[in-house]
């Protein structure tokens, strides 16, 4: 009991820490990411730099050694091994992902987030001498605190970095560093204002047979959009570097690809997080390839070096298809656009319990059997494709089974 006591108070303390430095850079960084989109929206023509600030990233990686920088895949493959998120990470993924949202590249925040806060609490761990398996719990600490401080989302921050590195396993030795760093930097985030994200689903379904059938559906439906959604990703990648190895050139290009892209569209309601359209999604109808043109948006900026994360696009992509596919299956579209959403969340990142409790953090709790329902649907049926290449699938999907092996 001294040794859990111990353990308990030791924990504590360090999470306090990590959470309100994350909390701090945090909220900092989504004031720039703020900032920098309010700047775009006001002056379109910002676009029009894209490639130049392409350019300007992949410098600022190179002089800091960081061309092969792992991103959200370094993140996860520290928690497992002996590996290290240099602190570098921290002013590179800042400004980069900035940078990207101030010229219209499509991309989210959230993968930035996850990098900066793993890196601030991996210097702070080696500060205080922490052993290695001490190590791999700070990382996700850094994880929580980072995504709960840019979200406000705790319970989904803490829950996520616990689940995302290896599927089948949950390290529940990181529970209480984690509820309590997410808990800290989402204190030090409301203390500058920073709002949590929420949306409102304007009509709910009464829980039936008929209704539960109708969100299976749409369920299945969002697997294999989510898969869709992957494979475009990791295929746009592949060509990138296939045929544009030369960092710089990428970024031209794929920032002209971008700016073409937009001119076809005639708006630039694919550029950026887009967190207004997914709002709008609640509450009216989007057009029905609205999704298809931002998992192309997202690949190419993504692709071409440009930073941020790829879970805000995940939303926006789940969101805007769900508006639409609900109508093909009966539900009320502003809440198939929810199902949509959490159901892509799930489908990418391979974590049906974190899809759960984000559901009840975004829209409350009532709605939760239905949400059960269509993660668990979600994940089944996704494969075992994912967002994260050094992800560890450890047990089958399907049959209780230890498969041990990387997602797709």
């Amino acid at each position: 009991m001294f040794g859990d006591m111990k353990a308990f108070l030791k924990w504590t303390l360090i999470a306090v820490i990590v959470g309100i430095i994350v909390g701090f850079v945090g909220t900092g960084f989504h004031y720039a990411v703020e900032f920098a989109t309010e700047l775009r929206q006001t002056f379109p023509a910002l676009i029009l730099i894209l490639p130049f600030g392409g350019v300007y990233i992949a410098w600022i990686y190179k002089i800091c050694g960081a061309e092969n920088h792992g991103g959200t895949n370094l993140v996860i493959d520290t928690v497992r091994e002996n590996k290290t998120v240099p602190i570098v990470t921290v002013p590179i993924i800042f400004v980069g992902t900035v940078i990207t949202h101030l010229c219209g590249g499509s991309s989210g925040r959230e993968g930035a987030a996850l990098q900066i806060g793993s890196s601030i609490s991996h210097a702070v761990g080696e500060a205080i001498n922490l052993d290695e398996k001490d190590m791999h719990v700070m990382t996700m600490c850094g994880m929580s605190a980072a995504f709960a401080a840019l979200f406000g989302t705790p319970v989904t921050a803490a829950v996520f970095s616990i689940e995302v590195v290896s599927i089948g396993i949950m390290h529940f030795s990181a529970l209480v560093p984690c509820v309590i760093s997410a808990l800290s930097a989402l204190m030090v985030a409301e203390i500058f204002f920073v709002s949590p994200t929420h949306f409102t689903i304007l009509k709910y379904c009464e829980f039936n047979p008929a209704n539960v059938i109708r969100v299976i559906a749409l369920s299945i439906m969002c697997a294999f959009v989510s898969i869709l959604f992957c494979m475009v990703m990791k295929k746009v990648s592949a060509l990138y570097k296939k045929y544009l190895p030369n960092q710089f050139l990428k970024a031209i290009v794929g920032g002209f690809i971008v700016i073409v892209l937009t001119a076809i569209v005639g708006n630039q309601d694919y550029n950026g997080a887009g967190m207004d359209i997914i709002a709008d999604a609640f509450s009216g109808d989007i057009v029905w390839y609205a999704f298809l043109l931002k998992i192309i948006f997202t690949a190419f900026t993504l692709g071409a070096g440009f930073k941020g994360g790829e879970i805000v696009p995940t939303f926006f992509t789940g969101a805007t298809f769900g508006n639409v596919a609900s109508k093909l299956v009966g539900l009320n579209s502003s809440f198939g656009t929810g199902i949509g959403l959490v159901c892509l969340f799930c489908g990418v990142t391979n974590c049906p319990l974190t899809s759960m409790v984000l559901s009840v953090e975004l829209f409350g709790s009532w709605g939760l059997p239905f949400f059960a329902i269509a993660c668990a649907t979600s994940y089944m049926l996704s494969g075992y494709i994912g967002l994260y290449s050094e992800q560890k699938i450890v047990y089958s999907k399907t049959k209780a089974e230890f498969i041990d092996k990387k997602a797709k």
